[in-house]
């Protein structure tokens, strides 16, 4: 099964908490995009991000995936005192694609998939292009979809080099 992750830190060593995610995945990594300084999302005045997108090559079902994900963010000391608020560590899975190609989709009070929010999200997309240039999403382009997003939250997504 594949999945796209989506992986971003805004607190403390942020390239440290990115660098834990990619060596955990180290033997599943298909691809990675760079790391990009994105603005905060949701209205929480905090720094910025530092967001990444990896495709991984995973044996695990959906759920068993959530739980290696929320295992990564525990390890960083994640809180979720204030939603979409600062925090050490955030694996969000994007999207899982089975053996046959398909889209998987899930919506249980657990996990939902495709992620629920990426459509509206520049700081997953453009690092996602990046990591996968024909990337699709609920068999739409992923390209054609930040097309469909504000210019000016797209143009603040900004590749960084370490």
């Amino acid at each position: 099964m594949r999945a796209v992750l989506s992986i971003g830190s805004n607190m403390d060593d942020s390239w440290a908490y990115l660098d834990l995610v990619a060596a955990h995945f180290t033997d599943e990594l298909v691809n990675a995009s760079g790391v990009y300084s994105t603005p905060p999302w949701g209205g929480v005045e905090q720094d910025d991000f530092l967001n990444q997108a990896l495709i991984v090559e995973v044996t695990e079902g959906p759920l068993e995936l959530l739980r290696r994900c929320q295992a990564l963010e525990n390890e960083a000391s994640r809180s979720r005192e204030v939603r979409w608020g600062p925090r050490t560590l955030d694996v969000d899975i994007v999207q899982l694609i089975d053996d046959t190609g398909a889209e998987i989709t899930s919506d249980s009070e657990e996990l939902t998939l495709p992620h629920p929010r990426a459509r509206e999200r520049a700081f997953v997309l453009v690092p996602w292009l990046d990591a996968d240039p024909h990337a699709k999403l609920g068999g739409e382009a992923v390209v054609d979809i930040v097309d469909k997003l504000d210019r000016d939250e797209v143009e603040q997504i900004r590749l960084v080099e370490r």
